[in-house]
């Protein structure tokens, strides 16, 4: 998502900060900024849009300095605009800022309350606040000014700060969002990812869990938050550019499927309240009489996030007790459809600019429905077609054309409406909701492991490798992985591939079942977890090649197949974001091993913007 840049040495900053930004425009923004420290003190410019505008409002307004940082901005906190883009100043602080600041409301209300006055809407513009008053508080410096600061601060952050009384100087700090530093001669960089910084050194520290550094342009000091020093000696990157871009994985999907947890934790942070059995959903508007009025909710789609609807569908209908359609999109778009005020149409897509979903968002407004989103994109069409307001996945920019980490943000966003939903129609008790959310909560561990397991998948993957066919069967919640489990396999390795409701499988697809053809079960424990058991038999009686993927712990279960790849156990209606992650392993080495172009497979665009 965002970008950080920083730079302190004897050259002058802003063409650097901006060339590194550049390197980062490949994650997405929706706005970007600089602030330097030059002869004439501190000074930010910033600018709404692409990288350009801010270069262009450069030469109306230049900075000069040789200490300064910069951002690429993608919103959480406010809408897309140049008051809410960073840096952000205050007092002659300023500060750019990855992540969010959950306690930014109550920090704001307390600061506001000692007559300091806000310009923004961001949470980032508290840090600046915390850090000015903290020196002219007495702190020492500025490192020990923004400990001081970071001290009152709950959430997750990458942040650099500058202060004008501190030339010469940068404060960098971390807590769950990734932040490099580079080693120069007389020179030090900051970046929040090493292809910014690569041109100009390949000596590099990453800064672990609750550290802080401080940049001058001869010393790189790295300290814990409670003060103690740090000793870690740079290592070398021998990436070229684009693997930079990658972080050293292959391709972009490969690393894709291993940001989930982190994206996933993104997407949730900020949203659940333990304490009050609900969530906030930031966009939206949703009120208790209206939702209670509610005849039924239409969820509209395409490809992988039609199957991400067929999996909220059981979330919502579970948890809020109300009916849910889940219509392609194309199809809904092109006929008659029965929507109207007492129907909530529910847009699900990655990019924002899907044609057939947005056309299909027109088509429920005009026949008087209010129309909500789940995008991962700020500022795309769809989300400023929705009069409702869009819930946003903070997946982050996916390269890879097959989506991964976009599906299992839209499940997680999907379980917290549910979740919001039932609260609001009084289907969910406090003690049944916070039940939900602390699944919900310890959910991106779990990713995490099945993330770890990866070498798992390769027995399977080079079975299915040499096949000519796959079916996927799967039932209840796992019946919307099994489609996108076909749908990953298909994609990118051009293997023919089918998703099937499991129970269907005896009224055809078990005529194709021979052995040749692999047979991929999803055999967690669920409500239908015997019957799913007893298709798995009936693939064996037919020589089938039964692989699986089953609970961990689950010895019967993995008996029945040939070969078996376990993941933790949680409740079925969060278990898709579990099971998916093998399938996605599994087609991206099934396509690996054929030698396909993984990231861009044959016809396919990542954002299909036409009919």
């Amino acid at each position: 998502m965002c970008g950080i840049v920083g730079y302190v040495g004897p050259r002058q900053c802003v063409e650097l900060i901006v060339g590194g930004l550049r390197k980062l425009e490949y994650r997405g923004y929706d706005s970007a900024g600089i602030a330097a420290i030059g002869p004439a003190g501190l000074k930010v410019v910033r600018a709404k849009g692409k990288l350009q505008n801010l270069v262009d409002r450069l030469v109306l307004e230049p900075l000069s300095g040789t200490t300064g940082i910069g951002h690429t901005r993608w919103a959480t906190h406010g809408r897309p605009s140049e008051e809410n883009a960073h840096p952000h100043a205050y007092q002659g602080v300023a500060v750019v800022h990855n992540g969010i600041i959950e306690n930014h409301l109550q920090l704001r209300a307390e600061l506001g309350a000692a007559g300091h006055v806000f310009s923004s809407e961001t949470d980032t513009e508290i840090i600046a606040h915390l850090v000015a008053a903290a020196l002219a508080a007495g702190a020492l410096d500025l490192l020990a000014a923004v400990r001081t600061a970071l001290a009152r601060v709950r959430g997750t952050y990458a942040i650099a700060v500058v202060a004008e009384d501190r030339p010469g100087e940068v404060v960098a700090a971390k807590n769950a969002s990734p932040l490099v530093i580079g080693h120069g001669q007389g020179e030090n960089f900051l970046a929040s990812d090493v292809p910014a910084i690569l041109e100009h050194t390949r000596r590099v520290v990453y800064l672990e869990e609750g550290e802080v550094a401080r940049l001058t342009a001869g010393r790189v000091e790295l300290f814990t938050l409670a003060g103690a020093p740090v000793e870690r000696a740079p290592r070398t990157i021998d990436w070229s550019a684009v693997a930079a871009e990658k972080d050293g994985h292959k391709h972009f999907m490969h690393k894709e499927i291993h940001e989930q947890p982190r994206a996933v934790t993104d997407t949730l942070r900020g949203r659940i309240s333990l304490e009050q059995g609900d969530v906030v959903l930031d966009g939206l508007t949703l009120d208790e009489g209206w939702v209670r009025g509610l005849d039924r909710l239409t969820i509209v789609a395409c490809g992988t996030s039609w199957h991400a609807g067929l999996a909220g569908r059981l979330m919502i209908e579970g948890l809020a007790r109300l009916p849910v359609e889940v219509e392609l999109a194309s199809e809904f778009r092109n006929r008659d459809p029965l929507v109207g005020p007492k129907v909530l149409t529910l847009a699900i897509s990655q990019s924002g600019e899907t044609a057939d979903t947005l056309a299909a968002v027109k088509v429920a407004r005009a026949r008087g429905s209010r129309a909500f989103a789940i995008c991962n994109v700020v500022g795309a069409a769809i989300p400023r077609e929705c009069d409702g307001g869009t819930l946003f996945t903070r997946a982050g920019p996916e390269i890879g054309v097959a989506s991964t980490k976009a599906f299992t943000t839209q499940l997680a966003a999907l379980f917290l409406l549910a979740v919001k939903l039932g609260r609001l129609r009084g289907t969910l008790t406090l003690a049944q909701a916070r039940q939900q959310l602390e699944a919900l909560r310890h959910l991106p561990k779990l990713m995490e492991q099945v993330v770890q397991a990866e070498a798992a998948v390769l027995p399977m993957a080079r079975r299915c490798a040499a096949a000519r066919d796959v079916l996927f069967l799967g039932r209840g919640a796992q019946y919307p992985v099994a489609l996108e489990g076909a749908l990953k396999l298909k994609e990118i390795s051009y293997i023919h591939a089918e998703g099937y409701a499991a129970g269907e499988m005896k009224h055809g697809p078990i005529a194709l079942i021979d052995e040749q053809l692999p047979v991929v079960v999803l055999a967690t424990r669920e409500p239908a977890y015997e019957k799913t058991l007893g298709n798995m038999e009936e693939v064996r009686a037919r020589g089938g090649q039964v692989f699986a993927v089953v609970s961990e712990g689950d010895v019967h279960a993995a008996s029945l197949a040939q070969l078996a790849i376990t993941v933790p156990e949680t409740t079925p209606l969060l278990a898709p974001l579990l099971t998916s992650i093998p399938l996605q392993f599994l087609a991206y080495h099934v396509a690996d091993l054929k030698g396909t172009d993984v990231d861009q497979p044959r016809n396919l665009a990542k954002s299909v913007t036409v009919e």
